[in-house]
């Protein structure tokens, strides 16, 4: 099976006296790559094709094998990938450079050099054609086994040779070394354009940052949606709070005709009230006509008379108490005489008492 795997050019490439281009690049790395399953298994003879991800992996064992390693060796660099491996036949036509130099490893990774020949090749390698995708092929052990971190392995690469390095537009697994093929042209162009996203600038090619960025876009306006609920929710309690406070004070305000109107009943019960019990009437400054009628029935029948009573009762037993009873009329003169009348001498009889007083002595 053939595969294609996208590098990493570490280190500025640079350009020679004769116009080539070098540049040091890392080729190959170890562990577990993520397929489609139709890439993996096109024709499900595994029954893998339909899997959303496929789990390869690439033992150290096989990508640091002399023999793989060894493949590496002058392997012809392309502009973008031929649609058939580079032999013999075709370099001539299909290689614009080749891997020239040590191959090593570096850590996880293959290191190589590459260098890139031909005068118009290496004008698209530092402008229009920067990454890098490494094709190869090898065969696909599809026996299933899980790794201690418990990650399920689908298939393992054996036997992985080198067939050539193509210098492409973006390669589909862009400088992070995922195998796979070179994406379509015209999708490479549309993908390759950049927007900002809540302040910062996403490659579109970079579908894991493109996904990131609009997840943080979506919580944003989530919290927003919550907030602005909550914000209406504690408006509308504010409103209608107020609206039953204005209720309660438009319940408390009495116009003047009110006011008269309890004034004159106040009084008309007051005066009822005295004419029943006379000097026993209690002072009723402050009270309502309910607390006076309720006095006047208690001081006539007793408290018990009206314990536990409603107004309503109480105010029965008053106008049956008050049925006959009217307000004396105020006679002033009879208030007078009542009270006494206080003699005055007049003058005449001061003058005589008290020259009888200085003669007398």
């Amino acid at each position: 099976m053939d595969f294609y795997d996208a590098l990493t050019v570490d280190g500025a490439a640079r350009i020679c006296r004769d116009g080539s281009l070098v540049a040091s690049v890392r080729a190959a790395r170890i562990g577990v790559q993520q397929y489609l399953g139709s890439e993996v298994d096109p024709n499900n003879e595994h029954g893998l094709r339909d899997m959303a991800v496929v789990n390869v992996d690439r033992p150290e064992e096989e990508v640091f094998s002399v023999d793989s390693l060894a493949s590496f060796a002058a392997a012809p660099v392309t502009i973008d990938h031929p649609t058939v491996a580079v032999d013999a036949s075709n370099w001539k036509r299909l290689g614009v450079g080749e891997i020239n130099g040590d191959i090593a490893r570096d850590g996880q990774f293959v290191r190589v050099p590459i260098i890139v020949r031909d005068a118009a090749s290496v004008a698209k390698v530092s402008t229009t054609h920067k990454q890098l995708s490494m094709g190869y092929s090898c065969q696909l052990d599809f026996s299933p086994r899980t790794l201690a971190d418990g990650t399920t392995i689908h298939a393992t690469q054996r036997n992985i040779k080198i067939n050539h390095i193509a210098a492409v537009r973006a390669a589909r697994g862009g400088p992070e070394l995922k195998i796979s093929d070179e994406r379509p042209a015209p999708i490479l162009e549309k993908h390759m354009k950049k927007i900002v996203l809540d302040g910062l600038q996403v490659d579109l090619s970079d579908a894991d940052a493109v996904a990131a960025a609009i997840s943080k876009l979506q919580d944003k306006i989530a919290a927003a949606d919550v907030a602005l609920v909550d914000a209406n929710t504690a408006h509308d309690k504010a409103m209608a709070a107020k609206d039953a406070e204005i209720d309660g004070l438009k319940a408390q305000v009495v116009d003047q005709a009110q006011i008269d109107a309890l004034a004159d009943a106040k009084a008309e019960v007051v005066g009822k009230g005295k004419t029943l019990l006379g000097d026993k009437m209690p002072e009723t400054a402050g009270k309502s006509v309910a607390d006076v009628r309720r006095m006047v029935v208690a001081a006539k029948l007793g408290d018990a008379a009206v314990a536990d009573k409603s107004d309503d009762y109480v105010e029965a037993r008053f106008d049956g108490l008050t049925a006959d009873s009217k307000p004396a009329a105020v006679d002033a003169l009879a208030n007078v005489i009542k009270s006494g009348v206080r003699p005055v001498m007049d003058s005449a009889a001061i003058r005589d008492h008290a020259r009888a007083s200085r003669y007398a002595n």
